[in-house]
């Protein structure tokens, strides 16, 4: 009664390992390939589907379809948002095999970070949803608080940090009307408030309280950089907890009638890593004249990893939970089979075996940059030559590269780049609006 499940969850290599080739086509900028590989991919595994989605569109967007970007991503939102609604049916097999059972929902930091690159497609394209999707970052964020509440009052999730790139959008956006720096003037606030090591947030602030946009016969312009490669999913034994469960079985093999399957296997979570990344930073320059360093707005490598922290007691106590699930089934099958010896070995070697199957839910968007960076300057209006050099800390690690942009009066022209090393990956994106 118990092969079917053992079975069934056999045979399972990792999300990482069958998305692999993909995402090093992305990083060698073989996007075609990579593209390929994730069709095919999400052909073969309609439950990882939508999170390669996600990784394609990366891809669109830094192959200069800001469009196709935002059609992706808006389609993954909105299934993710219903699949907060979980399937009962998917929610029970999990217990049984383990959470790659079931469609993937996303991350809360992911479910996050859609809508920011929601709102940077769209700032790269027409940008006449940029304002909303803007606001919805913060707002979904606050939903997955509130949504964790504990009927006790507590909330494991309470102390997620709310990110400044919304507001920051919302705020540089609403300035761009020349009319709503009441409006801008509040979203900055926000961004003083959560991200007080960003260092021109309280210059943007006290520019939309003086409510001038930019100097006559200038316009505005605005880096936002991908930086470096951002957090993934790894498969990680939970050794202290796996211990304890071997003593827990060994206890009750003891006092019990019949033995308990022992914890051979360890028990398996996902863990959140970062890569150590060879910059940090731009430096910008315009028309020879140095401007400034990109400077961080949302850290996605530090949200990933604090939201990780704030949740992994809930992941390790259904993992936990999901062990003694299986142990339970194991123990009633002896005890409605009336095994010993020799009957009861083979059951716990099935039951080894079927714990052995279990794999750490590795599912996630895996072409996220660590860091999302941001600057803002005037120039006069006119063609100007952009120049970008990536940086670490001081030191120079990258060649420079020089981009021309337009500048119009009283507009705001945005640039995207993205430097996942020390050097550019994809097209530089510019519009103005």
């Amino acid at each position: 009664m118990l092969l079917p499940f053992v079975l069934l969850a056999t045979g399972c290599t990792s999300h990482a390992s069958r998305v692999e080739a993909a995402r090093r086509d992305f990083y060698q900028g073989n996007f075609a390939q990579a593209n390929e590989r994730l069709i095919e991919a999400k052909a073969k595994r309609p439950r990882e589907a939508d999170v390669m989605a996600l990784d394609q569109a990366i891809l669109e967007l830094l192959r200069g379809r800001p469009d196709q970007a935002e059609t992706i991503l808006r389609e993954v939102r909105d299934r993710f948002d219903h699949f907060e609604q979980r399937d009962l049916g998917e929610s029970a097999l999990t217990w049984v095999t383990d959470d790659t059972r079931r469609a993937y929902e996303g991350e809360d930091y992911e479910k996050v970070l859609i809508r920011a690159f929601l709102a940077i497609s769209d700032l790269m394209d027409d940008g006449d949803d940029a304002g909303a999707y803007a606001y919805q970052i913060n707002e979904k964020q606050q939903q997955i608080i509130d949504a964790a509440a504990e009927p006790d009052g507590t909330n494991p999730k309470g102390d997620y940090t709310q990110i400044a790139l919304g507001a920051y959008l919302y705020g540089l956006l609403r300035e761009t009307t020349g009319t709503d720096y009441d409006d801008a003037e509040r979203a900055y606030e926000r961004v003083v408030e959560w991200e007080p090591e960003f260092a021109a947030g309280p210059i943007d602030l006290e520019r939309a309280r003086s409510g001038v946009h930019s100097a006559p016969g200038h316009g505005v312009v605005h880096v936002i950089a991908l930086v470096g490669r951002g957090p993934y999913k790894v498969e990680a034994d939970e050794v202290p907890t796996s211990q304890a469960m071997f003593v827990a079985d060994r206890i009750l093999s003891i006092i019990g009638k019949h033995s308990v399957t022992p914890t051979i296997a360890p028990i398996k979570v996902p863990a959140i890593r970062t890569p150590i990344n060879p910059l940090d930073r731009l430096q910008i320059a315009c028309d020879g004249r140095a401007i400034g360093q990109t400077l961080t707005i949302t850290d996605v490598g530090l949200l990933a990893r604090r939201q990780y922290q704030a949740t992994l007691p809930l992941v390790v106590g259904k993992a936990v939970a999901r062990r003694a699930v299986k142990k339970a089934a194991l123990y009633a099958t002896k005890s409605a089979m009336g095994t010993q010896g020799l009957g009861e070995l083979a059951i716990d070697l099935v039951g080894i075996a079927w714990e052995a199957t279990e794999n750490a839910d590795t599912r996630c968007w895996g072409l996220l940059p660590e860091k999302i960076q941001v600057l803002r300057f005037e120039m006069p209006v006119g063609r100007h030559e952009l120049a970008m050099e990536p940086r670490l800390g001081a030191s120079r690690v990258g060649q420079l590269e020089t981009h021309s942009i337009e500048v119009m009066e009283g507009r705001d022209t945005f640039v995207l780049v993205h430097y996942p090393d020390t050097r550019r990956l994809g097209e530089v994106l510019t519009r103005v609006h």
